[in-house]
C-alpha cells in the first residue's frame, strides 16, 4: 500500500474519531484510540517507536518518540492544543528526515471541524 493510501485511510479515521468524541481530549485518549481502530483494519503499526539520531556517524538513541508509525512508511504526530506553531510542523519533517520516511500527518484534534487540524508534511515524495 502507498502512502498516499495509506493517508486517505488514517484521514477517515481521524474524522470517525472527532466526529464521536470532538475536541478537548489529550493526546494520550486520541493515540490510543487511533491505535484501536488501527488494530480493527489492515494496518501495522508501531506505537511510541524511538527515533534515533545519527550525528558524527554514532547512533544516538536520545529519546525522540514518534506518536505512530504506520507500515513503516507514515508518520502521525497527534495534538490536543488550542493551536498548531511552526515547531509542530518542523518536528514532524525532521522525524520524517530521521527515520527517512515520506510522508506525516500532524493532526490537531483540538479544533471545530477536524479537516482544519490536520496537516500533510512531505519529505521528498
Amino acid at each position: 500500500m502507498k502512502e498516499n493510501e495509506i493517508s486517505k485511510i488514517l484521514v477517515d479515521t481521524f474524522l470517525k474519531i472527532h466526529k464521536q468524541l470532538g475536541p478537548g481530549l489529550l493526546e494520550s485518549v486520541y493515540e490510543e484510540i487511533i491505535c484501536y481502530e488501527l488494530q480493527n483494519s489492515n494496518l501495522k503499526f508501531t506505537r511510541q517507536q524511538g527515533i534515533p539520531v545519527v550525528y558524527n556517524n554514532v547512533k544516538m538513541d536520545i529519546g525522540f518518540r514518534a506518536d505512530i508509525i504506520i507500515e513503516n512508511k507514515v508518520i502521525i504526530e497527534i495534538k490536543s492544543i488550542e493551536m498548531l506553531a511552526p515547531v509542530h510542523h518542523k518536528q514532524l519533517l525532521t522525524y520524517l528526515k530521521l527515520t527517512e520516511l515520506k510522508l506525516g500527518l500532524l493532526v490537531n484534534f483540538n479544533v471545530n471541524l477536524i479537516k482544519d487540524g490536520i496537516v500533510r508534511i512531505v519529505n521528498n515524495l
